[in-house]
């Protein structure tokens, strides 16, 4: 492996500012011998260090506003600490910012991926090529001459998702992983939800993919800490360009089911040994804070904490409590020192309550141990949520194409605490051979207004949402539990127009306190949530104005035909269809 010395190379240069070593264009040759770019960022004391890394295709050296101002300018307005202490020169989107962690004794290094950046090649998204370079990477730095041969990971969203994957290969090096907001499972989390067709994609991959692809060069963005072309430093034409990238949303398309192309992509988490801080938002779903969950439940650390959190997808990370939670952990398991760390609780939950208010609190375990799973059936009369299932049959239906069904609870008697994995079982038939169900878990306040939170993009969110359509209604029962049911999603079994199916319907992990006298709600729809408020402008790295689910939506036409899915649902309720919504009510500890 070579040493950080490379005189000979065309664009590798290194200078010294802001307090460190800052080397730039640093090579790494692959194992099929394409050589990819870092920067690294080090003490200028000539010691070894541990080393934080990370490997993405966002640009490691665009600057945080060149693309997500937005993003930028309501992180610093909202998070005073996030911008103090730095000169922010070399603040990019997503990972850590160098002078605050080399002057706390890191390396930081920063790699574009594999036909992203300043790196050449092919750009495939979470392929097997991507996580062997990364495997590469991180050997490489294990035995530079300012490492102490023990390699770090961090960052959010991409940059904690092929964490999940690489740690589950398990190279020499890698000894901690911290993926913040970042999924695994790539057709039921990212692709597909519940069987429908996100078109996040399409948003994510021309605003914050297609612009920092390698070759775009001269027609991008300068770097503002070295005003080298952060795309570069080739041009490429239009037509290289799209022959040096796979076709994201088709190869989504083309895989409908879950089957190899998402399987090779997907982590198995069991493999997955060293230390691990899994760092999830409640207002993130669809996309991330299921992959957060499952990494710290199915991973087989012996060493593994989980942390949730609210607020915005990217602002915590930055924080003074970000970086604070990273370093303790990073500091015990690659420095030795565990001062910081050792009473650490397992699980440690920023409890949300009204009023965007988050309460820090510790538990052993997730779900939590003494967690009561209480079902509230369907009760047709009122459209209630009620204590004991229903007492005579009936069928309601509603137009998919409206706002569907809402089922109610009656005012809490007192302050009630729901904290965890979420189901609901609906017994439906549909006019045609499909049906697409929107689950949402609501919560209104005592004069019937909606309480809605700041989600992880979009303002105006949720309690909770689940999906499925039902055609993949097949449950694995060997990877379910009442609380999460897995669906298989390898098969498509169409309805029989008007025949009863009972349905299993996973919604997605959260959390909050209910004040006594409000009420809490399961709306069962045909279309995605929409916040009943105006809408939310936006931002900048993103194409849509935000009603409710941010970017989120599952509106492709080809993927929800309307002959299909502008339907008529009826669901069935009754003492043999006892549907339900399977709550996890929190006791206070003892």
């Amino acid at each position: 492996m070579d040493s950080i010395n490379y005189e000979g190379d065309p664009i590798f240069r290194t200078e010294v500012r802001e307090g460190m070593r800052v080397d730039w264009d640093v090579p790494i040759e692959m194992d099929d011998g394409i050589v990819l770019r870092a920067n690294v960022y080090r003490p200028d004391d000539g010691s070894h260090y541990p080393v934080i890394m990370s490997y993405g295709p966002y640009g490691k050296d665009l600057h945080f506003e060149d693309i997500y101002k937005t993003c930028w300018d309501l992180m610093c307005e909202n998070h005073p600490d996030v911008p103090a202490g730095s000169t922010n020169i070399h603040q990019s989107w997503e990972v850590a910012d160098p002078e605050k962690w080399v002057p706390h004794g890191y390396v930081i290094v920063r790699v574009d991926s594999r036909g992203a950046g300043r790196s050449p090649g092919y750009l495939e998204h979470f392929s097997s090529r991507e996580t062997q370079d990364f495997v590469d990477c991180i050997e490489w730095a294990g035995v530079q001459p300012w490492s102490n041969g023990k390699v770090g990971l961090s960052g959010i969203s991409y940059y904690a998702v092929n964490q999940w994957n690489v740690a589950a290969i398990g190279p020499k090096h890698l000894a901690a992983i911290c993926p913040w907001e970042g999924f695994n499972d790539h057709y039921r989390e990212l692709a597909y939800h519940g069987g429908m067709y996100s078109s996040f994609q399409r948003h994510w991959y021309d605003k914050q993919i297609l612009p920092i692809q390698h070759g775009y060069g001269d027609r991008g963005f300068r770097s503002r800490a070295n005003g080298e072309w952060a795309a570069g430093p080739e041009t490429l034409s239009n037509e290289e360009l799209v022959a040096n990238r796979f076709d994201l949303h088709g190869d989504f398309i083309s895989h409908p089911l879950d089957d190899e192309f998402y399987s090779v992509r997907t982590p198995d988490l069991s493999k997955i040994k060293i230390p691990v801080l899994s760092c999830a938002n409640w207002g993130g779903a669809p996309l991330h804070p299921r992959g957060n969950f499952n990494g710290y439940m199915h991973s087989s650390s012996p060493d593994k904490w989980l942390e949730v959190h609210g607020l915005e997808h990217w602002s915590l990370y930055y924080t003074d409590y970000g970086n604070d939670l990273q370093k303790r952990f990073f500091d015990c398991f690659l420095k030795g020192d565990d001062a910081g760390w050792k009473n650490q609780p397992t699980v440690s939950l920023n409890v949300r309550h009204q009023g965007e208010k988050f309460v820090l609190r510790g538990e052993d375990d997730w779900p939590i141990p003494r967690t009561k799973w209480t079902k509230f059936y369907l009760e047709p009369k009122g459209q209630l949520l009620a204590e004991i299932p229903a007492s005579q049959e009936t069928a309601i239906s509603y137009s998919a194409t409206g706002d569907g069904l809402t089922f109610i609870s009656n005012p809490l008697e007192e302050e009630t605490e729901f904290c965890g994995p979420i189901a609901a079982k609906i017994w439906v038939s549909s006019d045609t051979r499909d049906a697409d169900l929107f689950l949402v878990l609501r919560v209104f306040s005592a004069d019937l207004k909606e309480v809605v939170f700041h989600g992880a993009l979009d303002p105006h969110t949720p309690v909770a949402s689940g999906w499925l359509r039902a055609s993949h209604r097949r449950i694995d029962t060997d990877r379910s539990e009442e609380w999460a049911p897995f669906h298989s999603h390898n098969v498509e079994e169409l309805l029989e127009p008007g025949q009863v199916y009972e349905l299993d319907i996973e919604i997605h992990a959260s959390g909050m306190v209910i004040p006594k006298g409000y009420r809490f709600a399961l709306s069962i729809r045909g279309r995605d949530y929409v916040y009943p408020g105006e809408p939310d402008a936006g931002l900048s790295n993103m194409k849509n104005q935000f009603t409710g689910v941010g970017p989120f939506l599952h509106d492709d036409p080809d993927n929800r035909p309307a002959g299909i899915f502008e339907n008529n649902v009826t669901v069935h309720i009754g003492p043999d269809r006892a549907g339900y919504l399977l709550l996890p009510i929190i006791p206070p500890k003892s």
